[in-house]
C-alpha cells in the first residue's frame, strides 16, 4: 500500500515519474482525470477542540414532542 490519505495532482504527477518516468503537468492530468469523470473531493474539516461527549450528547434521541398530522383528504372537484 502507497500510504497516502489524500492524492494531490503534485504527487500524482511525481508517482507517475516515480513509477513509471512518464513526465506530465499537473494541468494536463488533472484535465485527463476530469475526462475520466474523477472529480476532486475533500473531506469535512473538523474542528481541533471538537468534544467527542459533546457529540454524544447532542445524539441521543430526544422524546417526540410533536405528532404526525392527520392525512389531508382530496379536494373534491379537482
Amino acid at each position: 500500500m502507497h500510504g497516502v490519505v489524500r492524492w494531490r495532482l503534485k504527487d500524482l504527477v511525481q508517482w507517475l515519474w516515480d513509477e513509471f518516468r512518464i513526465e506530465v503537468s499537473e494541468t494536463t492530468l488533472g484535465r485527463e482525470l476530469r475526462a475520466l469523470s474523477y472529480r476532486k473531493l475533500s473531506a469535512r474539516p473538523r474542528h481541533h477542540a471538537k468534544s467527542e461527549a459533546a457529540v454524544a450528547d447532542f445524539k441521543k434521541p430526544f422524546p417526540r414532542v410533536w405528532r404526525k398530522s392527520r392525512p389531508t383528504r382530496p379536494m373534491a372537484g379537482r
